[in-house]
């Protein structure tokens, strides 16, 4: 072949770079930073607001004794945030576009409904579905978990017959946290909480919600790359038990059924539907569903 030739085409691919030709790669759309910022800031004063509660400060009439809502706001922050920066990062290592966490401030005893990203780009592939599904749970689980042990070896002691409001229910995990952690409980009392402790026990419950296996949960994406074509009927099973729970439980559980039904039981496919999963996939997917077995809880809160 003739070198001239090659030459030639060499620097014509070289000009195919270049914007006159039109090629350009386009560029990927900017990460918004000052909306997601702001909401976090809001957040984080009113998750602050609410660990100072739990104290028994008022934070607006004694806004210098705000600071004692940090253990709770620090440690429940920092599960939220690691939850959405797993999907946050694994969308970016996968070539998704999405946004940074948006918080959601709340007046509750939280401070906060949560936090959500948007993926703004279709995912490639079912093991990239995988990872970017499970990177918010695994990611908020372990940094909930030393928290729920830590917490629990500082919770106090409290007598049955206090009146403290309301009842958590205990899920499998914090039932053996506080066998392994706290033995020897005497008859007539139970362990109240402390504001750390909470924070774990709310990130193990946000955990075990996200990984319920329906539609655009985390739980859903999992669910649709390990299932493919039976996915829908373990969303159409995973829809009915949240509809029992809710009848005969907590009905909290009926009004998230409605909003998934709302939002949608479908799962959209990704670009490569046929790519079959790898052995790590599959692994991380069941353990995802062995953290959503020992996290849940069927009666979260009780006495409210």
């Amino acid at each position: 072949m003739n070198k001239d030739y090659l030459d030639n085409t060499q620097i014509d691919l070289e000009r195919l770079k270049d914007d006159s030709y039109g090629f350009k790669q386009p560029e990927r759309p900017k990460v918004k930073v000052l909306t997601p910022l702001i909401l976090f800031c809001i957040t984080f004063t009113a998750v602050l607001f609410a660990g100072a509660f739990q104290y028994g400060v008022n934070p607006f009439t004694d806004p210098a004794e705000a600071y004692k809502g940090l253990p709770f706001a620090l440690t429940l922050i920092a599960i939220l945030l690691s939850h959405e920066m797993g999907h946050f990062l694994m969308s970016k290592h996968h070539d998704v576009v999405a946004t940074l966490p948006y918080f959601i401030p709340a007046p509750n005893i939280l401070g906060t409904f949560g936090a959500f990203i948007r993926m703004k780009s279709p995912i490639p592939d079912r093991n990239a579905l995988v990872d970017i599904g499970a990177a918010g749970p695994l990611s908020g689980f372990v940094v909930a978990l030393p928290a729920l042990i830590i917490g629990i070896k500082m919770s106090p002691l409290v007598s049955l017959t206090a009146n403290t409001g309301f009842r958590l229910g205990d899920s499998l995990l914090v039932s053996l946290i506080s066998f392994l952690v706290r033995p020897g409980i005497p008859a007539g009392y139970e362990l109240g909480l402390n504001p750390i402790a909470f924070a774990g026990w709310i990130g193990m419950f946000v955990t075990a919600m996200n990984l319920i296996p329906i539609g655009q949960l985390d739980g859903g994406h999992i669910a649709y790359a390990l299932f493919g074509r039976w996915y829908h009927l373990i969303a159409r099973a995973a829809l009915i038990a949240l509809v029992v729970m809710g009848i005969w439980g907590w009905e909290v559980w009926l009004f998230w059924a409605l909003i998934i039904l709302i939002l949608g039981m479908g799962h959209p496919s990704p670009m490569n539907p046929y790519q079959p999963l790898d052995t790590k996939r599959k692994f991380i997917g069941v353990l995802a569903m062995i953290i959503l077995i020992i996290t849940f809880i069927p009666v979260p809160f009780s006495g409210l």
